[in-house]
């Protein structure tokens, strides 16, 4: 299996510019969105065209580069950049690293190197390394986390929600490069999506995925989940995930929460599948954690179909926070961290 199409690329050297296809548009549509202003990039993040927190730091970091290419400073740009989402971790360790690369062109070694472009030429290889280690831990988390479910028989039902695969990162993804290495191995998963509401990243993003890869793949509605595994038809749940604070407690889209609480009630084990840059230690526990608050015409009138009265009021949070204590692992490209607390996070992440 191959991926067959590319998330994010940037087309040139220099001179060159960010492509990104527009998963607003799919899966009716393929088209990429050529992003020659930061602006654009912007909007992008913004509006989902691209999303996923590792793919929003990825984009991020080409974002400065074009943004540089603007005549505009690093730290303006970052500073710009890091308005379109507040909580996806990445997006922020990206824009971090850029403004490194920036400062040590001033001050420290790389100082004084006297070409033209050299601090764009610093900053594009910059980008480029970020995501060159995001397709490596993708495919390492895919490792961790198959040799986690090896338990599994051929052909167990996974449940996912919302979309945590190529689209997501600069990778094979997150929770489905679990699932896509367990098809590798021969384990045919058939996998559950839920749609999830209210942009159904589930239904748009995820099922085309899987379509795409040829794994076995069926569509439930986000309110089907309990009744799906009180059939017994899931033997596990794995998603991926925005932010995971210090205590292991991990923001996700809106609805993981409830299907963590689910898996619970009927004793199915529960995963997530993050790279190391998806934690904040720098957050105590979930309790800390921005949570983004999106418009209300997302619910009131979803792809511009008016399904509620005029004037009715909305609370559209993008993201909700799963205790640690309801997920029994966490798939990461260093290792798996089981038990999840305080302890067991500081010991992998050290």
């Amino acid at each position: 299996m191959s991926e067959p199409f590319s998330t994010i690329r940037w087309d040139g050297g220099i001179d060159g510019h960010l492509r990104l296809l527009d998963q607003t548009r799919l899966p009716v549509e393929t088209v990429y969105l050529d992003c020659r202003t930061v602006e654009e990039v912007w909007q992008a993040i913004k509006r989902l065209a691209v999303r996923g927190a590792p793919a929003i730091g990825v984009a991020a970091a080409y974002g400065v580069c074009v943004g540089v290419k603007e005549d505009r400073s690093v730290d303006e740009v970052c500073d710009y950049l890091a308005t379109s989402r507040p909580t996806a971790v990445n997006l922020f360790w990206a824009l971090e690293r850029m403004r490194g690369v920036a400062s040590r062109a001033v001050h420290g070694p790389e100082r004084g190197r006297g070409r033209p472009g050299s601090l764009l030429e610093l900053l594009l290889a910059e980008a480029r390394a970020i995501h060159e280690e995001d397709r490596a831990q993708c495919a390492a988390m895919g490792r961790f986390g198959a040799d986690l479910l090896d338990y599994l028989p051929e052909g167990a039902g996974i449940l996912t929600h919302c979309n945590a695969g190529a689209l997501a990162t600069g990778g094979d993804g997150t929770a489905l490069a679990v699932i896509f290495e367990l098809a590798r191995r021969g384990k045919r998963p058939r996998v559950f999506a839920d749609e999830t509401r209210p942009l159904l990243q589930g239904a748009r993003l995820t099922m085309w995925e899987l379509m795409q890869r040829g794994i076995d793949a069926t569509l439930i509605c986000d309110s089907m989940a309990a009744q799906v595994m009180r059939e017994g038809r899931v033997q596990a749940v794995i998603t991926g995930a925005d932010r995971i604070a210090a205590n292991g407690d991990t923001a996700n889209k809106i609805g993981t929460y409830s299907v963590a609480t689910l898996a619970r009630a009927h004793g199915i084990p529960f995963y997530v599948a993050a790279p190391v840059t998806t934690f904040d230690l720098t957050i105590a526990s979930g309790a800390e954690i921005p949570i983004e608050q999106r418009s209300a015409e997302e619910i009131t009138c979803g792809f511009g179909k008016q399904t509620a009265p005029a004037g009715a009021r909305v609370y559209n949070p993008a993201f909700d926070v799963t205790p640690a204590e309801l997920i029994g692992a966490i798939i990461t490209d260093r290792g798996v961290v089981q038990r999840v607390n305080r302890s067991t996070v500081q010991s992998l992440l050290k």
